[in-house]
């Protein structure tokens, strides 16, 4: 039985799907990009990116002031009572 017979192949997924199952054999693939995606960054260096973004000035937004309108009257006059 070599490495080029099409049933130590087969026999050999068949036992790869029991142990494993598909669940975790879907995932392998994305997990090792994800893997080599970062090694892929710490080899470049990509630290200072991640830097600058840190550096860069947050922009802090505020809610627009309430429009002069009924909503505000409702509220008031349903507290004095």
């Amino acid at each position: 039985m070599g490495l080029d017979s099409f049933w130590h192949w087969l026999i050999l997924l068949v036992v790869v799907l029991v142990i494993f199952g598909t669940g975790k054999l879907s995932k392998i693939g994305p997990d090792l990009g994800n893997a080599v995606r970062g090694f892929k960054k710490a080899m470049q260096g990509d630290d200072e990116e991640d830097e600058a973004k840190r550096k860069a000035p947050e922009q802090l937004r505020a809610d627009p002031p309430p429009a002069e309108g009924t909503t505000s009257k409702a509220r008031d006059t349903s507290e004095t009572r």
